[in-house]
This record gives structure tokens, sequence and C-alpha cells, in this order.
């Protein structure tokens, strides 16, 4: 079982397509778990999700394709 200590050690990346900025989502893994987080805030509070329930959602966005509404 993943617990919040091992997610907060975790490595926490951005998105290599990050303009490295402040105004980010930064994503970690430990064990089976993935956790989401505002990179302004690093010790606030995450999301934590299992990984495969984030690997659906990110499937579910490269299949919707670019937002063209903006």
């Amino acid at each position: 079982m993943t617990t919040k200590a091992d997610l907060i050690a975790a490595d926490w990346t951005k998105s290599r397509f990050s303009s490295g900025g402040d105004n980010c989502v930064e994503v970690a893994t430990a064990g089976h778990t993935t956790g989401l987080r505002d990179s302004k805030v690093p010790n606030g509070p995450h999301l934590a999700v299992t990984a495969a329930a984030f690997a659906t959602f990110l499937a579910g966005l490269k299949a919707a394709g670019p937002d063209r509404t903006a």
C-alpha cells in the first residue's frame, strides 16, 4: 500500500512541454499511486489516484485531441 509519505517523498516532475514557470501541474508516482499537485504549492495538498485511473485519464485526453474551443 502506498502511503502519503511515499508520495510526498517521490520525485515530482513537470511536463517536458512546460514553459518552466510556476503555473504547472506536477506528477509523481509511488507504487501503484499517481499524485498530482500545483507546482506553486509543493508542500500543499495533492490529488492521489491509482496509476491505472491516471493512465485511463491520459488515454481519454489523447483520444479527444487538442481543444480548439479557445
